[in-house]
């Protein structure tokens, strides 16, 4: 996961239509304030909301440019988000066991927002 302004580290690129590069295998995840967060798209999609705004066919933006705003959620509550969607990818096996922590002071406006995610 990086931050807006973090190099794409060993991400790949691929040429986009306007002749840029862009990483593939990655999502863009937009918070209210702006921040961008980019996230391995096999961690976005344990949203099943992301994944079906990512994988829909009939041209939406989020397809075509692997881009998600969301102007309701906050740039905390957001990348605590993406936590829990690595957190879950690497937890989903069973095997191991580790409680996804959460702050208290956070817990209802977290809440709102994985259930608008489907999380």
């Amino acid at each position: 996961m990086l931050g807006k302004g973090e190099a794409a580290g060993q991400a790949h690129l691929h040429k986009d239509d306007d002749g840029g590069e862009q990483p593939s295998g990655v999502v863009k995840l937009i918070s209210a304030e702006g921040f961008e967060f980019v996230v391995d798209k096999k961690a976005a999609m344990v949203s099943n909301t992301l994944r079906n705004m990512l994988t829909s066919p009939g041209g939406f933006s989020e397809t075509r440019e692997g881009e998600v705003r969301f102007p309701e959620i906050s740039t905390p509550i957001l990348e605590k988000i993406c936590q829990y969607f690595y957190w879950s990818l690497h937890y989903s096996s069973g095997k191991e066991t580790s409680e996804f922590q959460i702050e208290p002071e956070i817990t209802l406006e977290l809440m709102m927002a994985a259930n608008y995610l489907d999380t």
